[in-house]
């Protein structure tokens, strides 16, 4: 990878988690890395399920799932990853008085979905024409799911594609919900919640629930590959 993952200031980005929900890493991948991700999509044999976003009503769109074994480079990304992102989980999980913590490794995380009989992975390369779209959501799966994910951008924002922004709203408690829109570069990395995040107010810390999205694509096409950690049951 162009970037190391275990070099990464990740001392930074735990406190930009903390404040914002989300961090951004730039030029996480290569060029040639990002390039030969986007060159997968075609391959079907990688995948075991193929969304058609229309049919279901979550947008305008096509993803289709990785299968087991995942590609070498994003098996390490996901593996590498996750030990870094855990601690944060595990505080957030703290300030917010949820008995739930996180273990340190992929596998151990992995084996507890495997008790809940979540066995089907969940990375997942996603593909925009013009017109296309995704709507607000949230990435769970079943009963246990890691509450930060990450999104690898396998397009140039203003080369391959325009509009196409990645939104995220976050629902303030008795409030109106605030919106973030996001035009990462190709090979950026997006590290952001997967349902809610702590938030400190006068009386300690409360919930903000967040969902994720992408806003219509006006011309070009764009593609991006999901990374969440949790299994899911189908």
């Amino acid at each position: 990878m162009k970037q190391d993952i275990q070099q990464l200031n990740w001392a930074d980005i735990t406190e930009t988690m903390h404040v914002k929900g989300y961090a951004q890493v730039k030029g996480l991948l290569s060029t040639d890395e990002a390039n030969a991700l986007k060159a997968l999509y075609p391959e079907s044999a990688l995948y075991r399920k193929t969304v058609v976003m229309e049919r279901h009503r979550f947008g305008l769109g096509e993803y289709k799932y990785f299968d087991y074994p995942l590609p070498h480079l994003l098996q390490s990304i996901r593996k590498t990853m996750y030990p870094h992102l855990a601690p944060i989980a595990n505080q957030w999980m703290q300030a917010l008085n949820i008995p739930i913590r996180y273990p340190g490794s992929l596998e151990e995380l992995h084996q507890r979905c495997r008790d809940q009989n979540q066995m089907q992975p969940t990375v997942l390369i996603l593909n925009y024409g013009t017109g296309g779209f995704n709507t607000l959501h949230q990435d769970l799966y079943g009963e246990v799911y890691f509450p930060l994910q990450l999104v690898l951008f396998l397009s140039e924002p203003g080369a391959d594609y325009t509009g196409g922004e990645f939104v995220l709203t976050e629902q303030i408690p008795r409030a109106q919900s605030k919106a973030h829109v996001l035009r990462p570069a190709k090979g950026d990395a997006l590290i952001f919640t997967t349902n809610f995040r702590p938030v400190k107010g006068s009386k300690g810390y409360y919930r903000a629930s967040m969902k994720h999205g992408v806003s219509e694509v006006h011309s070009g096409n764009r593609c991006t590959l999901g990374i969440i950690f949790h299994d899911a049951q189908s």
